[in-house]
């Protein structure tokens, strides 16, 4: 009986082992948009070994002494379609208009080195972008994750900012989770989104991408190429926009442009970056600071920038998620119009 049933088990464990191989190594391909190329992008070449794509958007009439540089959400997100068109409405106001694919992402160069996707070599992009515009001072608007970058920027440069713009703040880093627990005053009205991003990733990760991702983040293995898991990266977000909204049936179409390793690699780089809260104490530079009402980012976490930002105007935006410029284009664009021309 031990004679027929031991090489049963060992067929088994090689069938068993073969099937988990394939899962894993096996190159999975998704049903995203093909990537096209954009017309009118350009590219920077910086010091710090990014090649960066960006539009620019030249002012209409009358220009404004100051641009805009538009930071976009993520990290790993990429500056889409409607961002350029919602955007071009400031442009037309008299603002020359700046927005980039943050290495990693979009029509910018993937790195070799997936260590090197750090919050650290995000800032240093964007301190060269600045140096390189050439204008002395610039405006920031900062997109969840982009709010984050542009309170690090201002952090080390607050010279360099006329205004800021943060819109659906992510914490600042490093992560204080204790803020958590503080509760928003009933008077604003607060809703949860109807999804979350914890449904959005269980909906989509399957187990090749946890493992590529496990690698990434222990041993900075590019596990799969960067095609496959910006597809990936693509399609997650999509499902993940979800959760931006206060009513998920205005979600766009998926652009596949999404950058999968500067997603986990900047975000594992949260832990060790550096405190920037005692440089931005009682920061004199004027801060509009917009909330949709049904944003599922903790209020507590937004209490900082109100805190460290002493020069700021709350807004709360009714009918909108964290993603306030997809639900409430309107009043995104004139609230900030306001703000800069006051």
């Amino acid at each position: 009986m031990r004679k027929w049933i031991s090489p049963f088990y060992k067929l088994a464990v090689l069938v068993i082992a073969g099937f988990v191989i394939l899962i894993i190594f096996l190159p999975k391909s998704y049903k995203v948009p093909v990537f096209r190329d954009r017309e009118g992008t350009q590219f920077w070449t910086l010091k710090t070994g990014s090649r960066i794509a960006y539009i620019h958007i030249q002012a209409k009439g009358e220009k404004m002494p100051y641009p805009v540089i538009f930071l976009q959400g993520g990290p790993g997100g990429p500056v889409y379609d409607e961002n350029i068109r919602t955007l071009s409405n400031l442009a037309v106001a008299g603002y020359d208009v700046f927005l980039y694919d943050q290495i990693g992402c979009g029509y910018s160069d993937r790195l070799k080195n997936i260590e090197a996707y750090t919050v650290e070599r995000h800032k240093k992009d964007l301190e060269e972008i600045v140096e390189g515009i050439g204008v002395g001072k610039v405006i920031l608007i900062g997109q969840s994750w982009g709010a984050i970058l542009a309170a690090e920027f201002i952090a080390d440069h607050p010279g360099k900012v006329e205004k800021v713009v943060f819109t659906g703040p992510g914490y600042l880093l490093p992560v204080n989770s204790s803020l958590a627990k503080i509760k928003a005053p009933d008077s604003l009205s607060l809703l949860s989104p109807p999804f979350t991003n914890k449904q959005g990733r269980e909906k989509v990760y399957n187990y090749r991408a946890k493992v590529v991702e496990m690698c990434a983040k222990a041993f900075n293995w590019k596990l799969a190429p960067d095609k496959e898991m910006d597809e990936f990266e693509t399609m997650l977000d999509h499902e993940m926009s979800k959760s931006t909204l206060c009513d998920p049936s205005r979600i766009n179409a998926a652009e596949n442009r999404s950058g999968f390793y500067s997603m986990v690699k900047t975000v594992q780089s949260f832990t060790y970056t550096n405190d920037i809260r005692p440089k931005l104490r009682n920061c004199t530079i004027p801060a509009l600071i917009m909330r949709g009402q049904c944003d599922g980012i903790k209020w507590g976490y937004m209490t900082e920038y109100l805190d460290l930002f002493a020069n700021h105007t709350l807004v709360i935006v009714p009918g909108a998620g964290h993603s306030i410029a997809r639900e409430q284009p309107e009043v995104y664009i004139t609230t900030i119009l306001a703000f800069l021309n006051k």
